[in-house]
């Protein structure tokens, strides 16, 4: 029994003055009469312990925050882009200045009917999570398909800088080859630089370990000083981040009409890597999009022959005789690629020692040139060096 239920059988049943009574328990002669009110109110229910929460919920959503969440809810899903808590944040802070809680979101998202409550998932602790420390540590490549509106079969090819998950190149093609590879690869070092390393899968256009020799793309890395890494046969995890990349890309493009053409799914794949890498934020970036995390830390470089450069002359063609002509030290220098190749326009990667052109249309690494500042014409390596390590 409590203290203030004997307050007042002392008083009913006892026949105790009130103001004994208030001595006894040491309360006041108010307290008292109060509690005798309350009893003749409610009477035993009067002093059942009430609880100290607030009557109201002094950090709840107010009608107008609830009816942004569900707008952008919606807009978001529409677009085929992340819609859960952490993307409505981001955005609320962008549109407001400020958001309401992760938590606070979920539940409002929960009390409107927009998602169903699902307990976490545990995690698969038997994968181990990797990630570059810098920007161009690391480059992911692989390629997924896509069907244009006549259910034809395209092939878009990707490359992600493993460190920010920075979209460095998008591109679709009807069919790719290692040349392919090699001229989506370099366009996109003209932009970010060379990375360190380049993690692919063993699809043969990137590297033909499992058969005779290697292919272009091998060929450059090699020249470029870049390591080569690809990952063990039947692991995807290994390429987890691209992999999952290729989700949220399938899922953008699927809330938009198909591309009937390939120049159309091109302009599609452009308008995405823009929104994806600075609009979006990223849950493994803890919010921030690709493009701040590419740009906070300084960039990792080749661990060989850093010193490249890349020369795209939009105009160079090979000349009638077979070379083409750069100005090397002050002089004018001829490059010999061969008389094959003639009126083939082409761009060179060139360090301290080599000269490496390629067809600017298919990425073909047409010839190797060693570097040779007392002689004007460079002539072109033999075939079997381009092989060799450098």
């Amino acid at each position: 029994m409590t203290k203030n239920a004997l307050i007042v059988l002392s008083v009913i049943e006892h026949n105790k003055p009130v103001t004994v009574v208030a001595r006894e328990f040491n309360v006041s002669r108010a307290w008292v009469y109060e509690l005798l009110r309350r009893h003749r109110l409610l009477g035993p229910a009067a002093f059942e312990p009430e609880s100290k929460a607030h009557h109201s919920d002094p950090n709840a959503l107010d009608d107008e925050t609830h009816e942004n969440i569900a707008t952008l809810r919606h807009t978001l899903t529409t677009e085929g882009l992340d819609a859960g808590a952490a993307s409505i944040q981001f955005h609320l802070r962008k549109r407001f200045g400020d958001a309401p809680s992760l938590s606070s979101i979920w539940r409002s998202l929960r009390k409107q009917g927009l998602v169903e409550y699902t307990p976490k998932k545990k995690p698969k602790l038997y994968l181990q999570r990797f990630e570059a420390a810098r920007p161009n540590e690391t480059w992911q490549s692989d390629f997924t398909h896509v069907r244009l509106a006549n259910n034809a079969d395209i092939l878009v090819l990707n490359f992600l800088d493993d460190h920010s998950r920075l979209l460095l190149s998008c591109t679709a093609h009807h069919r790719i080859t290692s040349p392919t590879v090699v001229e989506a690869f370099s366009r996109a070092a003209e932009t970010h630089g060379f990375p360190q390393s380049s993690l692919t899968d063993n699809g043969l256009v990137f590297t033909s370990r499992f058969q005779r020799g290697r292919n272009a793309y091998e060929i450059l890395l090699a020249r470029l000083g870049i390591e080569q890494k690809n990952s063990r046969p039947n692991h995807p995890q290994t390429q987890g981040k691209i992999e999952r990349f290729h989700q949220t890309l399938k899922k953008w493009l699927a809330a938009r009409p198909k591309a009937h053409t390939l120049a159309e799914l091109q302009a599609l794949l452009d308008q995405f890597r823009i929104v994806y890498n600075n609009e979006r934020p990223h849950r493994a970036l803890e919010g921030r999009t690709p493009q701040d995390a590419y740009t906070s830390r300084p960039k990792a470089t080749p661990s060989l022959d850093t010193d490249f450069e890349v020369f795209r002359p939009l105009t160079s063609k090979v000349d009638p005789s077979g070379s083409v002509t750069i100005r090397h030290a002050g002089r004018m220098r001829h490059i010999g690629v061969g008389r094959p190749h003639r009126g083939k326009p082409v761009w060179m990667i060139m360090s301290s020692k080599l000269v490496i052109v390629t067809d600017k249309r298919t990425g073909e690494i047409l010839s190797e040139n060693k570097v040779e500042p007392a002689r004007s014409y460079w002539k072109a390596l033999p075939k079997e060096d381009h092989t060799l390590d450098p």
